[in-house]
């Protein structure tokens, strides 16, 4: 049940970057959601986090505790890529909703097994596509599915930073690295634009000299979807910071950048090229993480069926196992064709004022 102002009590499962600097401030932001407890493996971050927000802390060892404790209604996700599993599954499995930040798992079997626990309670299960309720972003994706262009045929985006040598990511393999870290987001984009799955999968990468990274550094990767139309994608962790996608249809092209960020001073841009003619659109910069925990707050309490749910989840998931598997065999990966299933609906747009984000308590910035 919600607490005594009918808001949605949410403990945060990890403490890092993406957390304070995203989703703890943004709650503050919803309407229709509160925070209660926060789980970490770090004293400092227990102890300085709990006391900033009001919050009762618990050690990871603790979650069942948390779990049964009765002071939660949801959990948002936050942890290294390969313990998502480890807290979503109980968490649903104990009728805990959870709020799972992208991608979903670091392989298929562990996203099939978090949606079959939610299949199995009832809990509504959402992956964090933040994107998805930004308002330039629901924009142009409807506008694009209208026709405004013509028919689909081309998208192209790149995504690059300079991640520090001493950030996890560099030393954690292909399931911390760049394709999985950035590549989510131009990923999830195409198959929202073109409503459609890749059925052909091929990669390149190469490896920046001197650059101390277990996983390739910088990776291209081309999709073939039905219908004869193309993805391609870069994205690197040793390039300078840069971000967009071009979408070329049959009667025009949309390019949009800033594509994917977020915070102070981003707002997502977008220019429309029709015969020559051009119209450029900028929404003002919004709180992404406060639109997107609104949004699922509103499920729970509506008992609704959130659009980015786990299916959508391990849909990327499929893709992403994919491109490390043309990486490693240096061969084109194909995959069964699946129904259509666009997630990105004209109506999720929320335009939320971005939080302040106060100080970190120790942790890194993505790119340090």
């Amino acid at each position: 049940m919600p607490d005594a102002q009918g808001k949605v009590r949410y403990a945060v499962v990890g403490g890092g970057w993406i957390s304070q600097g995203a989703f703890m401030p943004g709650v503050g932001q919803t309407s229709n959601s509160v925070m209660t407890a926060l789980v970490t493996g770090d004293p400092q971050k227990a102890d300085g986090l709990a006391a900033k927000y009001g919050l009762k802390s618990y050690r990871y060892e603790a979650f069942d505790q948390l779990l049964a404790s009765g002071e939660i209604d949801a959990v948002y996700i936050a942890t290294p890529n390969f313990r998502h599993r480890e807290f979503a599954e109980p968490a649903l499995l104990a009728g805990i909703h959870v709020l799972l930040e992208k991608p979903m798992a670091t392989s298929e079997a562990d996203c099939l097994a978090i949606n079959a626990a939610a299949r199995k309670s009832g809990a509504k299960l959402m992956i964090a596509y933040r994107l998805h309720f930004e308002p330039g972003t629901v924009e142009l994706t409807d506008r694009a599915r209208r026709g405004e262009i013509g028919d689909l045929r081309l998208f192209s985006s790149v995504y690059t930073q300079v991640t520090h040598p001493s950030n996890h990511r560099m030393q954690s393999g292909y399931w911390a690295g760049p394709v999985v870290d950035l590549g989510p987001y131009p990923l999830n984009a195409v198959r929202n634009l073109f409503a459609s799955e890749p059925v052909e999968v091929h990669a390149v990468a190469v490896q920046t000299p001197g650059r101390p990274i277990n996983t390739p550094d910088t990776v291209n990767v081309t999709l073939r979807f039905t219908e004869e139309r193309m993805a391609t994608f870069t994205v690197s962790y040793s390039l300078p910071a840069s971000e967009g996608f071009q979408l070329f249809g049959t009667q025009g092209e949309i390019q949009v950048s800033p594509s994917f960020g977020l915070g102070e001073g981003v707002a997502i841009a977008y220019k429309v090229i029709i015969d020559g003619e051009t119209e450029t659109r900028q929404h003002p910069v919004v709180d992404q993480f406060g639109g997107e925990t609104e949004y699922f707050s509103d499920c729970i309490l509506k008992n609704r069926l959130p659009s980015a749910d786990g299916e959508e989840g391990w849909r990327d998931v499929r893709v992403l196992a994919a491109i490390e598997r043309a990486l490693e065999s240096g061969e084109v990966q194909r995959l069964e064709p699946l129904p259509a299933r666009p997630s990105v609906k004209h109506d999720q747009a929320r335009s939320l004022t971005l939080a302040k984000v106060p100080e970190f308590v120790n942790t890194e910035v993505p790119n340090g």
